[in-house]
C-alpha cells in the first residue's frame, strides 16, 4: 500500500491536477463502484454507464485543475458526480435525438436502494420525510428531474417512459410535496 490511501478524495485531485497517476488510479480505485452503481440506478444500459464511466474520468483527468475544492463549498466526490451526471445528460440527448427509448433502459431499479439512502441523507428535515413518503415512481421522475437537471425529454428516456407520463408524475409529486410540507 502505498501513501495515497491515507489521502483524501480532494488531496487525490490535487495530485490529479499535477499529472499524478498514481493518485488518478486511487482515485479511480476509491470513486468508480460507487459511481457506477449511482449511475446504473438513472440509466440500466451497461454500454452508456461505460462510455460515462470513461468519459467521466477522462474529464477528470483532463480537468482536475478546474476543481475549486472545499474552499468553494465543494468536495471532490461531489464534482466527480457533476461531471456523470453531465455526460449522463449528454448521452440521454444524444440517444433522445438519433431514436426511440432503447429498450434497456427500464424504469426497474438495478443497484440497492443505496442511492436513495444517499439522497435521504442529503435532503433532511421535512423535506427529506416528505421526499421518502413519495410513492417509489414519483420519487425517481422528481429526482431526475429536480435533483439531476434533466429535462422532461431526458427523464423520459432515463426511465423508459412517455413524456406525458413524466410530466404527469411530476405533477403529482410536486402536488404531494406542497401537500407534506403544509
Amino acid at each position: 500500500m502505498t501513501a495515497l490511501h491515507k489521502l483524501d478524495e480532494e488531496r487525490l485531485v490535487r495530485l490529479v491536477a499535477r499529472g499524478d497517476r498514481a493518485a488518478f488510479e486511487e482515485l479511480y480505485r476509491r470513486t468508480s463502484p460507487w459511481l457506477a452503481v449511482r449511475l446504473r440506478r438513472r440509466c440500466a444500459d451497461e454500454q452508456i454507464v461505460a462510455e460515462v464511466m470513461q468519459e467521466t474520468y477522462l474529464a477528470v483527468w483532463r480537468a482536475a485543475g478546474s476543481f475549486a475544492g472545499a474552499a468553494a463549498g465543494g468536495t471532490a466526490v461531489g464534482w466527480l458526480w457533476t461531471i456523470a451526471a453531465r455526460r449522463l445528460v449528454d448521452a440521454f440527448r444524444r440517444r433522445a435525438h438519433h431514436a426511440e427509448p432503447p429498450p434497456a433502459a427500464a424504469a426497474q431499479p438495478v443497484a440497492p436502494a443505496a442511492d436513495e439512502e444517499a439522497l435521504a441523507a442529503t435532503v433532511d428535515g421535512d423535506v427529506g420525510d416528505a421526499l421518502r413518503r413519495l410513492a417509489p415512481e414519483l420519487r425517481q421522475v422528481l429526482q431526475a428531474l429536480v435533483l439531476d437537471g434533466m429535462s422532461v425529454r431526458e427523464t423520459a428516456v432515463l426511465l423508459g417512459l412517455p413524456e406525458g407520463t413524466v410530466k404527469t408524475r411530476a405533477r403529482r409529486a410536486r402536488i404531494a410535496m406542497r401537500k407534506a410540507l403544509a
